[in-house]
């Protein structure tokens, strides 16, 4: 008997990875608290290539 071919996964998006990667972080916080995560993202991202 002959095995059929496993289908590949199709291969995420870097948006998706990115959304996913999100979700993660934000776990059960509330809004309030997770934007003080993602602004000194947002903040530590401007900073380096500001003075790069």
């Amino acid at each position: 008997m002959a095995r059929r071919a496993a289908k590949a996964k199709p291969a995420k998006t870097l948006e998706q990875t990115l959304w996913d990667a999100a979700d993660k972080l934000r776990g059960n916080q509330e809004p309030s608290e997770y934007k003080h995560v993602v602004l000194g993202l947002v903040f530590l991202k401007y900073v380096s290539d500001r003075f790069e």
